[in-house]
């Protein structure tokens, strides 16, 4: 019984039909068992990729809110010091510093956004791997 394809001995021809369905049951149930095996194995290693671009977009987002104190205190200190001196450069250079923090800031949390789309954390590969599994299982019954 370990293989459906081997010729049944003379005078056993009733024991062969039910020896190589029982082979074929074995061999479905041992493909289908690797198959699941294979099919969470991808699953997690897909997730784990999206786990780490969901940590990468939070870690993103909290360094731009971070940029945007540091240029909102930066704009304050320009604001107050263009009030005291009213003439002068200071509160120049510091509006361009602040601008330019800002900018980073703005930049930084759209690319956060962007990385942390629910989207990109669905599981693509696997869902199409299991709809071929699928379509080829249903092909080797039928066929």
């Amino acid at each position: 019984m370990s293989t459906g394809s081997q010729t049944p001995p003379p005078g056993s021809s009733g024991a062969s039909p039910a020896g190589s369905i029982q082979s074929l049951i074995g061999n479905a149930l041992r493909e289908t068992n690797d198959l699941a095996r294979k099919e969470i194995a991808l699953f997690r290693a897909e997730m784990a990729r999206n786990v780490r671009s969901l940590i990468i977009g939070i870690v993103c987002l909290m360094a731009s809110a971070v940029f945007s104190v540091v240029a909102l205190l930066v704009l304050i200190g320009a604001f107050v010091k263009w009030l005291a001196t009213i003439v002068g450069s200071e509160w120049l250079s510091a509006l361009i510093v602040g601008g330019v923090l800002m900018v980073v800031a703005i930049g930084m949390a759209l690319w956060g956004r962007s990385a942390l789309s629910f989207s990109t954390l669905t599981p693509t590969r696997t869902g199409r791997q299991v709809r071929q599994d699928a379509r080829a299982l249903s092909e080797r019954v039928s066929g």
